[in-house]
């Protein structure tokens, strides 16, 4: 029977021992800052980064829609387009924690919101939503980033 209590304590001790020292090495591991590219690495450095990952977390830049089209065609191709960055990074639609729109003119928030429903599954994310003063960028009517999880 003394020989069965020591065994035990010494595999109890053995496993708090491995406990502390996992925990210990993961305290003290950095979280580490990854660019995702679709495709090849660009031979020059870019203006900015399209996706970028740092720990466990997935940032997502802002993605326009640059063609001739209602509000409708555009918030769809720009939520097809953060599904691809997503999905290339690992992660996806569903883990999206925090979503930015940036709308040309809020007139277009009802229509924006017909197409936006839904795409992010049944638990949304939180989300902004404001008529950028000046436009956006390269005459889409809308942009849109996101911030998610690995």
């Amino acid at each position: 029977m003394k020989l069965q209590k020591k065994t035990r304590r010494n595999v109890l001790k053995t496993a708090l021992a491995a406990a502390t020292a996992t925990s210990v090495a993961r305290a003290q591991e950095r979280p580490v800052k990854k660019v995702h590219y679709r495709g090849e690495k660009p031979k020059t450095t870019p203006l900015f980064s399209s996706a970028v990952s740092f720990g466990n977390l997935l940032f997502i830049a802002g993605k326009g829609a640059h063609f001739e089209g209602d509000i409708k065609a555009h918030t769809k191709h720009v939520l097809d387009e953060i599904e691809k960055e997503l999905l290339n990074a690992g992660s996806s639609m569903e883990k999206v924690l925090k979503c930015n729109v940036y709308l040309n003119d809020l007139k277009d928030y009802q229509a924006m919101n017909e197409v936006f429903r839904g795409r992010f599954g049944p638990e949304p994310p939180v989300r902004t939503t404001i008529a950028a003063a000046g436009g956006i960028p390269g005459n889409s009517l809308i942009e849109i980033d996101v911030i998610a999880y690995i």
